[in-house]
């Protein structure tokens, strides 16, 4: 054993899951190396006679194989972690891009009892109408469509049955993986396989909780009162619990469907337009952003002439010093400054090992000059973001969490903006943002705002200084001031220093021993043992010897 509790119940079904799939895939040996096969009784392994088959694959492709068989909590990790070039290798990615949400409906699943239980109401006092098959499926919920009795069009988000618990024995087991392959592997553990499961555990457990979508969808309704061009859906909090969302339905069409919008009129080009503007907006003026924009989380509404984000689950957040850094990034790029891309990508790092900095620097600038020798309209963002995210890769620099939710979403937009208009740029769409941020970040305003924050903390600074000095005045008088003083290395200074005086010690017994020694021989001190006195010759005998030791310490230490 490794020293570890024995699994629970549901735990050791998703270990015997795991195990199997692992198998089956090639990839038994990781689980037999780091030990954690042990944890499982014989029992619940199978053999696979698909592996020889499985093997043809390569070994990028079994992985992703693998985390489609273990299900969502495993499909919804590789997609969080499809867009992280800054951690796995190009390959891998590559294979993550193509993990998609296939989840089938709920078999025998009373969606009515259900809402009752949860809701705890009678429904017929609430709902004239649930539809029992659902609009939707995904792998944490499914959607069901409703009627209020007020007459009002409605969905049900429903959360699956058991699904947290399903997740939360999974990532006990990721962790548990997670930790025995940094433990046991080198290579894997460069990669953080850890921290990968800390961030993802984080991601997943904010979308489990519902009414934290609740608030989301609040304070992104408050952010754009007053913005005809977007409409927000309504909620029912009095028909939501953190299990089920009660909001309204939207009548709309997919932005992936410039077909049908054109067919009514709709000029694609503007809606491509206004859909960038309405999530740059998010970013770089509110600093709250939707984080997973792909068509099917888009609608346009023809009849209010508006566009409608949906599923407010996985949302994006920026601190106000946060967004700052991200301007600076986005103006040093314009002006083509690698040296001050550096500074500020090592300021928002949350690690950053830089080997070579003049090998980042030439990457940079060959990458923004790249990007100034192409005309605007043949600039995809998409491609210059991963290029950017390759180079961050090789010069082992790590973002922040929420800056790859917003290069991913950047080239979601981008990706739809195309659909809509080919010759779309969202480089284009940009320009004007860049402009209003130079204007913000040196106009008097803002200027006079951060400075008015400093002169504050100075005040502050000077009202406490009298009062600061007085105590430590008042401390000296009385004798009480005591000043820490912490010497690194001083223990390795200690140790040495104890070392050297056992030694000194050693050499004055040595020297004792050896003086004694001769002046007992030269007296013919009896006993005698040919003509040789016995004392002294003991005495010479334990010189030498502690000598030898002596001699062979220094050796050993490499410091003779």
């Amino acid at each position: 054993m490794l020293g570890i509790n024995l699994p629970k119940k549901r735990e050791l079904k998703r270990y015997n899951k795991l195990l199997s799939v692992l198998a089956k895939y090639g990839f038994e040996d990781i689980m037999i190396h780091s030990g954690l096969k042990k944890m499982i009784p014989a029992s619940y392994l199978k053999d696979h006679p698909d592996t020889d088959k499985s093997m043809s694959l390569t070994s990028y492709e079994r992985i992703r194989k693998v985390l489609e068989e273990l299900g969502p909590s495993y499909v919804k990790l590789g997609q969080v972690f499809s867009n992280r070039e800054d951690m796995l290798p190009p390959e891998l990615i590559k294979e993550l891009e193509k993990l998609q949400d296939h989840v089938p409906h709920l078999q025998n699943f009373d969606v009515h009892e259900t809402i009752e239980q949860e809701l705890k109401i009678d429904l017929e006092d609430h709902f004239s109408a649930i539809e029992t098959k659902p609009l939707a499926a995904a792998s944490l919920a499914q959607v069901h469509k409703a009627q209020l009795r007020s007459g009002e069009m409605v969905v049900l988000k429903i959360q699956r049955p058991h699904i947290t618990e399903t997740i939360a024995a999974d990532i006990v087991i990721m962790k548990q993986v997670a930790g025995s392959l940094e433990k046991y592997s080198a290579q894997a553990k460069s990669f953080q396989p850890l921290q990968i499961v800390k961030t993802f555990e984080k991601s997943i457990l904010e979308e489990l909780q519902f009414t934290k979508e609740m608030e989301n969808i609040k304070r992104f309704t408050k952010n754009f009162e007053g913005n005809d061009a977007i409409h927000v859906p309504k909620i029912y909090p009095q028909l939501c619990t953190n299990n089920v969302i009660c909001m309204e339905y939207i009548n709309g069409i997919k932005i992936s469907e410039p077909t049908l919008l054109k067919s009514l009129n709709i000029n694609c080009k503007t809606v491509a337009k206004v859909g960038v503007d309405l999530y740059l907006e998010q970013v770089l003026d509110h600093g709250f952003f939707h984080a997973d924009p792909h068509p099917g989380n888009l609608f346009v509404l023809p009849e209010r002439d508006q566009l409608c984000f949906l599923d407010f689950g996985m949302m994006g957040s920026l601190l106000p010093r946060d967004k700052e850094l991200l301007s600076d990034l986005l103006l040093h790029f314009v002006r083509r400054d690698s040296k001050k891309i550096i500074l500020v990508l090592e300021e928002i790092a949350v690690k950053s090992d830089i080997a070579e900095y003049r090998k980042l620097e030439q990457d940079l600038t060959e990458l923004i000059h790249g990007i100034s020798d192409t005309a605007i309209r043949n600039i995809k963002l998409g491609s210059t973001l991963g290029n950017f995210k390759h180079i961050l890769f090789e010069n082992n620099i790590v973002l922040p969490h929420y800056l790859y939710l917003l290069i991913r979403a950047l080239i979601i937009m981008e990706g739809v903006g195309l659909r809509l208009d080919p010759e779309f740029n969202i480089t284009e769409n940009l320009k004007p943002y860049l402009g209003e941020l130079t204007r913000k970040r040196f106009g008097i305003k803002h200027l006079f705002k951060k400075n008015w924050s400093r002169i504050q903390d100075y005040n502050a600074l000077l009202d406490s200084l009298p009062e600061n000095i007085r105590t430590i005045l008042k401390k000296i008088k009385e004798g009480k001031l005591v000043i820490i003083h912490e010497h690194k290395g001083l223990k390795e200074l200690q140790t040495a220093l104890s070392k050297a005086a056992n030694r000194l010690v050693f050499a004055v017994i040595i020297s004792a021993l050896s003086i004694g020694s001769s002046i007992l021989v030269i007296a013919e001190m009896p006993p005698l043992i040919h003509g040789i006195p016995l004392l002294g010759a003991i005495g010479f005998v334990l010189s030498a010897i502690l000598g030898f030791l002596v001699i062979i310490s220094i050796i050993r230490n490499k410091q003779l």
